[in-house]
């Protein structure tokens, strides 16, 4: 019994991926004969698992979305993972009802229900004695999310009314491909209609949104990935500073870390650090209380800055006649 449920166990968790499987493929997989496996699959099913089965020549074995969800296959790392991200994206948003903490905040509450009965205890343990410090950001829908995600993968215009920044209102239509989260807020990138260009939207400030039966064709994305187009964007009046810390990278990751930056290491006590900001001032106080030597590379106007800086810093503690 014990080796029949770790082989089922083992099947699960790979037909979980989402992907179709032929049977001599699981069959190689989990070491067992095309018998064993088509009593597996009748196993499955009996447990609740709809598995969807082609046969013939090309034939598969794929897990597909049910009425009902059976309990979730997870081991103890993967459990407090999805508790911990439940966790974190419930303390992330303004509370309000019917946004995205809000169903993460619900979802977090019933994970009970979906766990084996060994796991329970640990889900548990881990909602009794964890608290995590609320992040107000802009409330965001889960079902825009869904939508617009859905709109993506079967690649269908859609059309919403969006505020802009300066609160101005205007009806867009658009082709949704990627959904991106970056510094406490959710955007989608997307091919604006009317504009034939790359616009990034704030999901946030998405109103009516409406799928379109209309069907678009892949487009190449214009950055290497969506992430660093939105960064391009909100960065485009930014300045690059680059600059060497006298201190670990954990110390110096830690101090930026709400600063879009990339950090290395040069050996344990020394870190080059490169990041983007508005002004010099920004960065000062950070550096202080980092307590650590450093050295400013460039820009030139952001060394003449904190060269100045220095001068009034010397003046303050001169004392009289010295």
């Amino acid at each position: 019994m014990a080796d029949v449920t770790e082989r089922m166990l083992a099947l699960l968790a790979t037909l979980q991926t989402g992907r179709a499987f032929s049977g001599p493929e699981l069959s190689a997989r989990l070491g067992v004969s095309p018998r064993t496996l088509r009593r597996d699959m009748d196993r499955l099913r009996g447990y609740g698992y709809p598995v969807q089965t082609q046969p013939g020549r090309g034939g598969f074995y794929r897990l597909t979305a049910g009425r009902a969800l059976p309990p979730l296959v997870l081991d103890d790392d993967e459990a407090v993972a999805t508790l911990l991200g439940l966790a974190t994206l419930a303390s992330i948003g303004d509370a309000g009802e019917g946004s995205l903490d809000d169903a993460a905040t619900r979802a977090y509450g019933k994970i009970d229900q979906l766990l084996p009965t060994r796991l329970r205890p640990r889900a548990h343990a881990i909602r009794s004695s964890l608290e995590a410090g609320r992040q107000v950001a802009p409330a965001t829908s889960p079902r825009i999310l869904a939508e617009l995600a859905d709109a993506a993968r079967e690649r269908r215009t859609v059309t919403f009314d969006y505020q802009g920044a300066s609160g101005r209102r205007s009806s867009r239509r658009c082709e949704p491909h990627r959904l991106v989260y970056l510094n406490l807020r959710w955007y989608f990138l997307g091919w604006d209609l009317d504009k034939d260009d790359w616009r990034v939207f704030r999901s946030d400030r998405v109103d009516g949104l409406h799928t379109t039966t209309q069907q678009f064709r892949e487009r190449p994305l214009p950055a290497d990935s969506a992430v660093d187009y939105l960064r391009q964007g909100l960065g485009k009046d930014l300045v690059s500073v680059r600059l060497t810390v006298e201190a670990p990278l954990d110390r110096v990751a830690d101090a930026l870390r709400y600063q879009e930056a990339e950090i290395a290491a040069v050996t344990d006590r020394r870190t080059e650090v490169t990041v983007k900001l508005d002004s010099w001032h920004w960065l000062l106080l950070t550096l202080a209380f980092l307590d650590a030597d450093f050295v400013i590379h460039e820009p030139q106007e952001f060394k003449d800055a904190y060269r100045a800086y220095a001068r009034r810093l010397t003046n303050a503690v001169r004392t009289s006649g010295v």
